[in-house]
């Protein structure tokens, strides 16, 4: 029996999985899905990947196979459990399960473990049924004795091949129970010895580091308890064979968990070398009451495969997130050029000073004007005012409708800096409201950076905080929001609640935080938002559905970001990478860095500048104006074209080296840094990628030396064979360099 899963909308998937969690992309066409009745044998077929899973003898849903597309007319099944090696190995726990509850024999991680109101514990799920619903394949297990059922959700995207899943648990029982862990899904990988894994960590103005450890049998745990996605580390994870994996070369599995709360991804390798990946809500601190008939819905969980290294694992992610995950998909505008008012005025925003700042962007071809921190009630530093979302007639005594007017008569839209979920006890709305924070009553209320967590969980507090955005944009012009995030939860109390619910908050809050961004998204279909938390530390797959562009880090130090944004590529887009040109010396580390290195460093992802502009000689000026314009030459290329990592800046190497290739061939942008030079050495060779072997490309400098004898044109097969030289001598050197099809713009890819 086949089904077929066509134009699908990803938004209707995320809304089963996240319960009204959408994806506003472009409408494509998924895998057609088939299922082999004689041998009860489930097949994806995808991309260039197969994903295929069988019922065994014993009603288990096990994987069968995850790797590269295979004939339809190979046999996969049947599904057999894993035999039992002794009474400490049962064969529950080496069997390869799609999705085990914790139950029975089971020792391994399960993807569910519930407590029943009468005591058990046990939740053995069996095979029940499948469907077609939302266009994705449905699978449900039961325990009908325990009164447990899962409904596990596929998809598959026919262009990357990357398969989502999630899990929607319910209570069919006549008695309550409590989920004490749930994942959205367990991928198990084929039987090897020689795994590694990488993944991202990091820490304010230090995230995206890329990390490599081997996979040996135990367990390693990604994770944040944080309430938020957080930057220790990142909800994304690839895993390789053998120590030759690298750019080009290798199998890679890899994964990305679209939750922006708290969450955990567990790798684990059994006695027999079988590697699980198991990941969703945090179990720390978890606990999720459900009475007779309610459910819980887990987060999506996106995995992909491909037998061509890591580069092309990051740019099946990449068009993956552009085209089925960010709003408006395909058909999403470019990021435009911003300018950012924080660094030239922090809290001492007012109407003339930016004004004057609005003056100097939009000489410099700057499109989007953004004021930061400072604008709203009473703002002068970071202990008071926020919460209060009304403007400071002080600093703007006509509101803002004049400054807009002003920016809007400049030709560039208006943004503003927001932080709605978070509040100072030396607030209006905190005076009016204290109940309305996280806390246990009668407990020390932490702050971070002065203030305290809103409780979004709470219907009155989602509905506040819903209302006084939506008047925000009703009453003014607005067209951009930076909305910020700048601590970590404490004492996530719910008091409220009874306290067997109160642990609901780690969902619910999440929840409607989605549910005020796709509502004022809806209400105000014009106005994008940038996710930020303190730079980098809320970016997952599930925030960026609902937003446009996201700030990877605070850190605007232009060779500190090498290596930010090279390890921000491993996982997202550079589409959605923020990335500004600062004063020097760079306020993290007084580095003192070259115009040039800045604006080169922040243009292989959407182009900002924060500098301040009322500083800037009129030399500096002329030089940047110049870089906004070529920027703009080469800005679809570099958001929306396939990115080639050519040298690693990783672990404070010297040199830096991207690529980006047009989706149609015509154009490519390379990017190359040297961050000290030593010992005379010259910068090594670039060998290019993505080109076209046939066609003919001519170059042109934005900046930077090519080696004499370099030739005008050359063929792709040239430029990637034989590569290309340039000149760079001293530190912090950098070179951009263009190059043009020559004959249009045929499509090679």
């Amino acid at each position: 029996m086949i089904r077929s899963l066509r134009s699908v909308h990803l938004g209707a998937v995320l809304a089963c999985g996240l319960l009204a969690s959408p994806v506003y992309a472009a409408a494509t066409v998924n895998a057609t899905p088939r299922y082999d009745a004689a041998q009860r044998l489930f097949r994806l077929d995808a991309g260039g990947v197969t994903y295929a899973m069988g019922v065994n003898a014993d009603g288990m849903l096990q994987t069968l196979y995850w790797g590269a597309r295979l004939p339809a007319s190979d046999t996969l099944g049947p599904a057999l459990p894993a035999p039992e090696r002794s009474s400490f190995d049962p064969a529950g726990a080496l069997t390869p399960q799609e999705y085990a509850g914790w139950g029975g024999a089971m020792t391994a991680t399960p993807a569910l473990k519930v407590r029943l109101d009468d005591g058990n514990r046990d939740v053995v799920l069996r095979y029940d049924s499948y469907r077609v619903e939302n266009d994705g394949l449905a699978i449900v297990l039961k325990d009908a004795q325990a009164g447990v059922a899962v409904t596990l959700r596929y998809t598959a995207d026919d262009a990357t091949g990357i398969v989502g899943r999630s899990a929607h648990i319910k209570n069919t029982g006549k008695q309550a129970l409590t989920i004490d862990s749930a994942a959205a899904a367990t991928w198990n990988l084929p039987r090897a010895n020689d795994y590694s894994l990488r993944y991202l960590t990091g820490t304010w103005a230090g995230e995206w580091h890329l990390q490599t450890r081997p996979v040996t049998p135990g367990a390693t745990v990604l994770e944040s308890r944080r309430g938020s996605t957080g930057d220790e580390n990142n909800p994304w994870f690839a895993i390789g064979r053998g120590d030759a994996w690298n750019e080009d070369h290798g199998d890679v599995w890899f994964g990305a968990l679209a939750w922006s709360g708290s969450w955990s991804i567990r790798v684990d390798e059994d006695i027999l070398g079988q590697v699980r990946v198991v990941g969703g809500f945090n179990p720390f601190d978890f606990a999720y009451r459900l009475k007779p008939g309610e459910a819980l819905d887990t987060p999506v969980f996106y995995a992909g495969y491909t037998r061509a290294g890591i580069g092309d694992a990051s740019r099946l992610m990449h068009a993956f997130e552009r085209d089925r995950v960010l709003p408006g998909g395909a058909s999403a505008a470019l990021r435009p050029v911003l300018y950012n008012s924080w660094e030239a005025t922090e809290f001492k925003v007012d109407e003339p000073g930016q004004e004057k700042l609005a003056e100097k962007a939009a000489a410099l071809g700057v499109e989007r004007f953004v004021v930061d921190d400072g604008w709203f009630g009473a703002r002068d530093n970071d202990r008071a005012g926020l919460g209060d979302w009304v403007v400071n007639r002080r600093k703007f005594p006509n509101g803002l409708k004049p400054l807009i007017d002003k920016v809007h008569g400049l030709g560039m839209s208006f943004g503003l800096w927001v932080e709605p979920e978070m509040i100072n006890a030396d607030s209006d709305l905190y005076r009016a409201h204290a109940d309305w924070v996280l806390n246990f009553p009668g407990r020390q209320r932490s702050e971070g950076r002065h203030q305290l967590v809103l409780n979004l969980a709470r219907e009155d507090v989602k509905a506040h905080v819903l209302q006084v955005l939506d008047r925000l944009l009703t009453e003014n012009d607005i067209q951009f929001l930076k909305w910020d995030y700048n601590r970590n939860w404490s004492e996530p109390g719910w008091p409220e609640m009874s306290p067997g619910e109160q642990q609901k908050v780690y969902v619910a809050y999440v929840r409607n935080l989605y549910d005020i961004l796709r509502q004022l998204r809806a209400k105000h279909p014009k106005v994008e938002i940038e996710s930020c938390s303190g730079g980098g530390a809320r970016v997952d797959l599930g925030i960026m559905a609902l937003t446009d562009q996201v700030w990877p880090s605070d850190n605007t130090d232009p060779s500190d970001r090498l290596s930010i944004q090279d390890g921000f590529s491993y996982a997202y887009a550079p589409a959605t990478m923020m990335a500004w040109v600062t004063g020097s010396p760079n306020w993290v580390n007084n580095r003192v860095s070259s115009l040039d290195f800045r604006f080169l460093s922040a243009m292989q992802g959407g182009l900002g500048i924060g500098a301040n502009l009322l500083e800037w000689t009129p030399a500096e000026a002329a030089t940047a104006k110049t870089y906004v314009a070529e920027y703009k030459t080469i800005r679809a290329t570099v958001q929306r074209g396939a990115l080639y990592r050519l040298l690693s800046p990783q672990g404070r190497a010297p040199w830096s080296a991207t690529m980006s290739v047009a989706q149609d061939g015509h154009q490519a942008v390379l990017f190359a840094f040297q961050r000290q030079g030593e010992e005379s050495r010259p910068y090594p060779t670039l060998a290019l990628r993505g080109l076209d072997p046939q066609a003919r490309y001519r170059w042109r400098a934005i900046h930077g030396k090519v080696a004499p004898g370099t030739p005008d044109v050359a063929s792709g097969a040239y430029w990637m064979q034989r590569g290309i030289d340039l000149v760079m001598k001293g530190d912090l050197q950098a070179a951009g360099i263009v190059f043009e099809r020559e004959g249009g713009r045929r499509a090679t890819r």
